[in-house]
Order: C-alpha cells, then structure tokens, then sequence
C-alpha cells in the first residue's frame, strides 16, 4: 500500500489522534494523510475560499482577513494563502501572509506557518515572527479541527524560539454580538504560548462564517 503520511513529534504508546477524545494536553503529534493534505475541503469555522473576506474593528485599529488565489508549496504541501492586513489610524503596522492546508477527508486546517512584513512609517522594519513548517526545525500544527468540541487543545505553531502558539477550545455554545450582526454556538478558544509568558487571546468562530471577535476586535463586514 503506497501511503505518504506526515507524523509530526514522536508516537508515544496511546498517543491521541483527532477522532480520539480530547486529550488533557496540548497535541503536538499530528498524523496525516499527504494525498489527502492540500487546498480541497471545507471546514465550516474556517473558510478557505479564494475572495472570502472578513474585516474587523477596535477604535483606530483595523484589520482584514483576505483569502487569496494563490497557493504555496511548504513542507511537499500545497498551502492556500491568507493575507493579514492590519493597521492602526490608517497607516499599515503588519502584513502577514499565513499559510493553511486542509485534510480533505477530515477538514481539519492545519497551520503550516507564516511570512511576516512589520512597518515602521511606511516602511518595512522587520520580520519577527516568520516561519515555516520545515525550515529550521518547524513543523506545522492544527489551525481548527473540522469538528471542534470542547476540552480540545492543539499546538497551531512549533517553530522553537519563533512561534509556540497553542489553543485550547472552551465552548461551542456562546452567542457573539457585532457590528457584523449576531452569531449563536459560537466556538470560543483561547490561545497560549510557553514562550510568551502572560498572553492569553480569546477568539470566537461562527460556523458558516468564520473568526468573528479577536479580543476586543469585533467583525465589521
């Protein structure tokens, strides 16, 4: 049987998979089907299609959430591309390029990293925050399970010393209000990292449309 599959960390005896039960830590290991990793699939609180665009507000902060046509070959995988716009009194802070691969069987997206521009007066000043699953030890992780329960918590980033962001989900029955309108069964996550000592972001997805508050970043269009 001629099966490429991907297996990211090392299978401990019991080790959990995704149709398993939530797990009491983090999951780091992930086995997946190359054939069936790529650009196809829907996941209903991640949408992933080319055009899809989703637009937030905080006082002078913004941000936009563009899904792109374009795609990118990381790690022998084929990633569809989301722009990440931010800005704040309209001048341009950040400019991401994040890179998401969807298992076509499961439609769970996993996160394969991340091109990072920070601006400066117009100007980009750096790159903190950049990688990519297969470079310098880094490996992709789950962005959001096709079907998301409570209890769940996955790594979304493993680039050591870069990005060790994690998520745990804690509800999948809040109702959310914004600008945008009202959604109900919200999923409500929050994310961690060990090497960011302190942060703690909530974020809400809505099924059918996707993040619809970042913190205090609410939906607008």
């Amino acid at each position: 049987m001629n099966r490429q599959i991907f297996v990211i960390g090392m299978l401990a005896a019991g080790a959990m998979t995704l149709a398993a039960q939530p797990a009491k830590d983090f999951q780091s290991v992930f086995t997946v089907e190359k054939k069936t990793l790529g650009i196809k699939g829907a996941n209903p609180y991640f949408p992933l299609t080319p055009g899809y665009k989703l637009s937030y507000r905080h006082g002078k902060e913004t941000d936009t959430l563009t899904v792109l046509t374009e795609t990118k070959l990381i790690d022998g995988v084929e990633t569809r591309i989301m722009e990440d716009r931010e800005e704040k009194n309209g001048q341009l802070i950040e400019l991401t390029r994040d890179y998401f691969a969807i298992d076509s069987v499961t439609n769970d997206v996993y996160y394969f990293g991340e091109d990072v521009d920070v601006y400066k007066n117009g100007k980009v000043s750096g790159h903190e925050g950049s990688w990519l699953s297969g470079v310098k030890g880094a490996k992709f992780g789950m962005m959001m399970p096709g079907a998301p329960k409570p209890g769940q918590k996955f790594y979304q980033e493993q680039a050591p010393g870069v990005g060790m962001d994690r998520f745990e989900i804690l509800s999948d029955s809040e109702t959310i209000v914004t600008p945008a309108g009202t959604f109900e069964k919200c999923i409500h996550v929050i994310e961690t990292s060990p090497i960011e000592k302190g942060l703690k972001d909530h974020k809400w997805y809505a099924k059918g449309v996707g993040q619809v508050k970042d913190g205090e970043m609410l939906l607008v269009k």
